[in-house]
C-alpha cells in the first residue's frame, strides 16, 4: 500500500516536513501548546506527563496528534537553523481561531515568544519573521496574552479589513489579500452585524 501524501493545512501553507531537520531533544511544543484531540488532552503551558529527561517517554506509541504535528521550524527551510524552539525561544506554528475577530485571525502563522526568550534582543525574532513574511499568510507575534499582527503591514491590513479603497501603491497587495481572505472577512462582518 502506498503512503498517502500529506495534504494538511500546515503543509499547504508552510510546506512539507523537512527530512534534514529533527526535533532532537526539543520538547517546547509538549509544554507550550494546548492539546484537545480525541486520544489526548493537555492544557497549554503545562508539561506533558510523558516528557522525560530524554524527551518523550512514549515516542514509539505517542498519540496521533503528536505524530502528525510539526512546528514551522520543521517545515520552513528559510527559517534559520538556530530557530529551533528550544534554542531560539520562539515557537512558530499555524494557528486556528474558531471565532476570529478579523479575517487575518482565522488561519494564520503565530510566532510565540516564550518566557525568558532573548529572540527580540539578539535579532532571532527578526530573522524568523523575515523567513515567514514573504507569502500571503497572515503572521502574528504573541507573548503571553498579547498578540500583534505583523504581516501584512498595518496599512494593508486596515484596507483589507475595512473594505476601503487602497491608495495606488497598495492596490495590488490589498487586492491579493482580499482574494485570499475575503471569505474570512465576510464571516467576521456577519458576526459583528
Amino acid at each position: 500500500m502506498r503512503e498517502q501524501p500529506d495534504v494538511s493545512v500546515e503543509t499547504t501553507l508552510l510546506g512539507p516536513v523537512l527530512e534534514e531537520r529533527s526535533c532532537g531533544d526539543c520538547t517546547v511544543c509538549c509544554t507550550t501548546l494546548r492539546v484537545d484531540a480525541p486520544d489526548f488532552q493537555k492544557p497549554a503551558e503545562t508539561p506533558c506527563r510523558h516528557i522525560g529527561q530524554s524527551g518523550c517517554t512514549i515516542h514509539a506509541v505517542r498519540p496521533h496528534i503528536c505524530r502528525t504535528w510539526f512546528c514551522a521550524w520543521r517545515r520552513v527551510a528559510a527559517m534559520p537553523e538556530e530557530a529551533r524552539p528550544d534554542r531560539s525561544g520562539l515557537l512558530v506554528s499555524i494557528s486556528f481561531v474558531r471565532e476570529p475577530r478579523n479575517c487575518f485571525e482565522g488561519i494564520a502563522i503565530t510566532v510565540r515568544i516564550l518566557p525568558d526568550s532573548t529572540a527580540i534582543a539578539d535579532g532571532m525574532a527578526a530573522r524568523v519573521l523575515d523567513s515567514l513574511c514573504d507569502r500571503f499568510v497572515p503572521v502574528w507575534v504573541s507573548r503571553g496574552a498579547e498578540k500583534m499582527l505583523v504581516h501584512p503591514d498595518n496599512a494593508v491590513a486596515q484596507h483589507v479589513i475595512a473594505g476601503t479603497p487602497a491608495p495606488v501603491h497598495l492596490q495590488d497587495e490589498v487586492r491579493e489579500w482580499r482574494l485570499r481572505y475575503g471569505l474570512f472577512a465576510s464571516v467576521g462582518a456577519d458576526r459583528d452585524g
